[in-house]
Formats: C-alpha cells, structure tokens, sequence
C-alpha cells in the first residue's frame, strides 16, 4: 500500500512538473516582444539623428518623415497637462505589461495567436515607456497623410501595440467564451 502511495506521488509531481512547464512555454514568444523593443529604439535613434524636431522629409505622396515628440498619450492626448502625464503614462504602461507578462506565461502552449499579440502589445509599450523615463516624451516620426490631412504621427512601439491590439479583438471574435 505504501508503495503505490509512492508513486502516486511520483506521477504528481510529474503531472505538476509538466504543467508548470506547460505554463511558462509562452514565455517563448518575449523575442517578439525584444524584436519591436528594438527596432523601435533602433529606428526612432535614425529618427532622431537624421531629422530636427518638427523636419519633415517626403519620401512617398501619402507619407513622411517627421520628427516629433510627444509628451501626451495616443493622438496627444494630454500633452499640455503640465508633466504628471509622464509619470502616469509610464505607470500605466509598466503595470499593463507586467500583467500581460503574466497572462502570456498562463497562456496554454495552443494558444499561439493570442501570445503573438501579447508580445507585440507589450514590446510596444516598454518601447514607448523608456521614451517616456528616459526624454519625458515619446518620439514618434512616422506621418501618413492624404489630402491635407495627417493622421497623428506614431512609432514602430505605436504599429506593435496597434496590430497587437487588432490581433486581440480578432480572437475575441473568433473564441468569444474564452
């Protein structure tokens, strides 16, 4: 009796060794997240060395190079609060992605999908938080525009968040009960 009690342990703890495996086999998928940290630092440094602050350099019809800096959030948004901003904003960025962190090590192993777009959205954000703590202000450079009308200038942190973002909601669409 004594003996199969033994190796039922032993089968648990097995059983508890896999899954604890298991659990942190989406971890995998943080080389995307280092993958946009870097070429958004990379690029936004060509950015930065290339162009003055406001210099716009045409390179297709629709679309530029523009150097701005941005002390606000998306679309600006807040920008002329006076600097709590850069502080709240980078908060926000290193809880959100300490709890995607968490969620992407949760992650079942089937679950590529979502762990593509967790990575993306979190590289995105460490790439726009050390603009934050490191300037106080986001570079962003990247300006589409049509007909007289541009729409806000981003970075490559602000495509990883944006196509993580969309990414998401497409699943959410496709498995609404997970």
């Amino acid at each position: 009796m004594s003996e199969s009690k033994e190796i039922n342990k032993d089968i648990n703890i097995e059983e508890a060794n896999s899954a604890e495996i298991e659990a942190t086999g989406m971890l995998s998928w943080l080389w995307l997240t280092v993958l946009v940290v870097g070429s958004d630092y990379v690029s936004k440094s060509m950015a930065t060395d290339a162009l003055t602050l406001y210099q716009s350099i045409a390179v297709f019809p629709f679309f530029n190079f523009t150097l701005l800096h941005n002390t606000g959030a998306a679309f600006s948004f807040l920008s002329d609060a006076g600097g709590w901003q850069r502080w709240a904003f980078s908060a926000i960025a290193i809880g959100t992605s300490v709890g995607l962190m968490v969620w992407l090590w949760k992650l079942p192993k089937s679950d590529t999908w979502l762990a593509i777009a967790l990575a993306l959205i979190i590289g995105g954000a460490i790439g726009n938080v050390y603009d934050r703590l490191a300037y106080g202000y986001v570079v962003d450079f990247l300006d589409f525009h049509w007909a007289g009308m541009h729409f806000p200038a981003f970075n490559i942190a602000d495509t990883g968040i944006s196509i993580g973002a969309m990414m998401m909601g497409i699943d959410m669409i496709r498995h609404p009960n997970k």
